[in-house]
């Protein structure tokens, strides 16, 4: 008897590396981890894109790699590929301003191992939660990684291109091939401005993919054009409360990134209505 009663314990521990951590509760608005992707803020230095998101109210920051350090030092990068002095800089500015660190992208992520792994050694140095890429052939590579680091991958989507039928990435069906047999922790990094800007609804896409979001960047959006361009939530043509909804309906639960692509000198104000939208949502009654 003894001995059935510890295979399951045993079992567990197995798969217990199978499944990365999930998110503190304080990081969470309303029940989302949502923040800024620095991306919104790269006409500014990193540490300025973490001044941005504590005053727009995120609790966690996407960083990407190449953005300037500092208005004090415009010629040092921050990323993967930068010393560890300039890391510690990054990571005081993190404590401070009291955000944190979630996720890194949209990045490339090599077939070779040894240059692969220096993104996921950078994600563990921070924390970070979610790479966000778009290498889908590297994905051999980067699946043992995530294997051993227990940092998720996120695929991310950016528009259909008329003239490139090779660039896929927008289709959530092909995301969905991609990622059904591959470890649970890769899978799509939903960016839903860009499925609009495709001619897609993003809740059908969300549905299509379910189970295997892990991460996104939430847009909003004043068209359903190529030329749509970023509105605050809820003011747009995106849906921003159906998606909330199906996140929810799905367990998802973030890291979820504000990538504010418009007004570009002065949109703080713009990526808080945006993280205020989320923070007094509430559920479509079933």
């Amino acid at each position: 008897m003894k001995y059935f009663l510890f295979l399951p314990v045993v079992f567990l521990s197995v798969l217990a590396p199978l499944r990365a951590a999930g998110i503190p509760d304080e990081l969470k608005t309303n029940g989302f981890a949502i923040g800024c992707q620095a991306w919104t803020f790269n006409k500014f230095s990193v540490l300025e894109a973490i001044d941005k998101t504590a005053e727009a109210g995120g609790k966690v920051i996407e960083f990407f790699p190449g953005q300037k350090l500092s208005q004090e030092e415009k010629d040092v990068k921050f990323g993967h590929e930068a010393t560890p002095e300039v890391w510690e800089k990054v990571k005081a500015k993190l404590k401070e301003k009291k955000v944190t660190a979630i996720a890194y992208g949209v990045v490339g992520l090599d077939k070779d191992e040894a240059k692969c792994r220096k993104v996921f050694e950078f994600a563990k140095a921070f924390g970070i939660r979610v790479i966000n890429t778009e290498s889908v052939d590297s994905i051999d590579t980067f699946e043992k990684l995530v294997k051993e680091f227990d940092i998720k991958v996120g695929f991310h989507d950016h528009p259909k291109r008329p003239n490139d039928d090779k660039y896929r990435m927008w289709d959530p069906n092909y995301i969905l091939e991609v990622v059904k047999d591959r470890d649970p922790r890769i899978g799509s990094c939903a960016d839903t401005g860009h499925w609009v800007r495709s001619g897609l609804k993003p809740v059908d896409c969300l549905r299509i993919l379910k189970g295997h979001i892990v991460s996104s960047h939430l847009k909003d959006l004043h068209a359903p054009l190529p030329s749509g361009h970023d509105v605050p939530y809820g003011t747009g043509v995106s849906d921003v409360a159906g998606i909330l909804d199906e996140y929810r309906a799905q367990g998802f639960e973030g890291p979820i990134s504000v990538e504010y692509e418009y007004n570009w000198d002065n949109n703080v104000t713009d990526a808080r209505q945006c993280i205020e939208f989320v923070k007094n949502y509430k559920p479509a009654a079933k």
